[in-house]
């Protein structure tokens, strides 16, 4: 998923932070400085990073005010060194202060999750399976988070509960089991996948027709028993207590896919700074 900037959902996101952030203005620097004063700032990383959200800069300013010179040094995705400036604004000094937290609060998080992506997208790297991002989101942030999760190199799975079928045991609980489940799920001609977790459960969602299953809580022993008993007629997901310690074993069981929440629920805002000088 590209970032983009312009997609309505992410533009209010970006009014959202601003208006939280800003209020009826900025006190301190409507106090401190001059109206008239023009400055310039640098987005500086402080730490080897993957960066993400950097094409949210322009938005930002833009809508604070607009009139501020922004250049993108870096795109999403570029790895990045300690010193590497990142991007550059001009404008006005307390447009550029107002601005300050809200762009390093985006900057930040979003490449946390990127660089965490490309941890793990690398830890597989040479095997046949994928990464996958999940559904654990920062609530209203969930577009922008998984951007930065594609950015990191991984896939990016079902946006919503609206775009893909994913029928996990609760699901299969209220439906009455596996087969009706599957059933009536693939009579929507959506793309489906079940979650199994015996080998009865393995065996009926096979004998209904699942092509995408997904195996969750297994050991690498268990997984890579299973992937060879399902023997390519489904592809294989597997999740649940996978790590980076471990993920290069699970993805050496032969699984196609490895989702995991921890890229975006656990990923911690990295250090990137802004330095500002008067003109």
């Amino acid at each position: 998923m590209p970032f983009d900037v312009r997609h309505p959902e992410i533009v209010q996101i970006v009014k959202h932070a601003l208006e939280e952030d800003i209020g009826a203005g900025d006190v301190t620097s409507d106090a401190c400085v001059p109206a008239w004063k023009k400055a310039h700032g640098r987005f500086v990383a402080r730490a080897p990073i993957v960066a993400a959200g950097l094409e949210l800069l322009p938005l930002i300013y833009e809508l604070r005010g607009g009139g501020e010179e922004v250049a993108l040094l870096r795109h999403s995705g570029d790895g990045v060194e300690p010193g590497d400036v990142l991007a550059t604004v001009r404008g006005r000094a307390r447009t550029l202060l107002a601005c300050e937290r809200v762009g390093l609060n985006f900057l930040q998080r979003l490449s946390g999750i990127a660089t965490l992506a490309r941890c793990y997208a690398e830890a597989v790297a040479g095997t046949k399976c994928r990464i996958l991002d999940t559904r654990k989101t920062t609530p209203g942030l969930r577009r922008l988070e998984k951007m930065a999760a594609g950015a990191g190199g991984v896939i990016n799975h079902r946006l919503g509960l609206y775009d893909a079928i994913l029928i996990k045991n609760n699901h299969i609980a209220a439906a009455g089991g596996v087969r009706p489940a599957l059933k009536r799920a693939l009579a929507t001609g959506l793309s489906v996948e079940i979650e199994v977790r015996t080998p009865s459960e393995l065996d009926q969602a096979l004998a209904g027709g699942a092509r995408h299953l997904l195996l969750d809580n297994l050991t690498p022993s268990q997984a890579a028993e299973q992937v060879r008993y399902i023997a390519g007629r489904a592809t294989v997901e597997l999740s649940g207590g996978i790590t980076l310690a471990n993920v290069r074993e699970y993805a050496e069981t032969g699984a196609d896919f490895i989702s995991c929440g921890a890229i975006t629920h656990s990923a911690t805002a990295v250090d990137i700074n802004f330095r500002l000088e008067l003109e």
